[in-house]
């Protein structure tokens, strides 16, 4: 049974989605005030890996197993290890400011503790359900 499922009837209700979605708007805002001709593929790259999160959270609700879920889950929180090393290099090339690279950094922790948060919760709950599906080992032996 998908617990997920039946608990959050809409992604849109999941806080981790909300501040994923709020995340990609808001690299979205600054990766597009990358002007250099040089740093464009840069800037599409900080888009690409920040509109990931959401966008696999959203694609992992709608999946029939919480095994799934937990999978997009995953590589949505992949996306925000991505996402971090892209904002740190164009910090260091001087493509986006300190005051906005700081504000970035602290809105991809955050969702990232929070996917790992609803991941460890996904994988306790698939665990308690492989073993309270799993034959009992006295009644096997008896």
């Amino acid at each position: 049974m998908f617990i997920a499922r039946c608990e959050v009837s809409d992604f849109k209700k999941l806080v981790v989605w909300q501040k994923g979605h709020a995340l990609a708007l808001h690299a979205h805002r600054v990766a597009t005030g990358i002007r250099r001709r040089q740093d464009v593929p840069l800037s599409s790259q900080i888009i690409r890996a920040a509109m990931s999160i959401p966008a696999n959270i959203v694609e992992g609700r709608r999946q029939k197993s919480e095994k799934e879920f937990a999978r997009f889950l995953q590589i949505a929180l992949n996306s925000g290890f991505e996402l971090e090393y892209h904002l740190i290099v164009a910090q260091d090339i001087g493509a986006i400011s300190e005051t906005d690279f700081s504000q970035l950094l602290r809105e991809v922790v955050e969702v990232r503790k929070m996917i790992h948060g609803l991941l460890k919760k996904i994988g306790d709950r698939i665990h308690d359900q492989e073993q309270s599906s799993a034959p009992n080992r006295t009644e096997a032996a008896g």
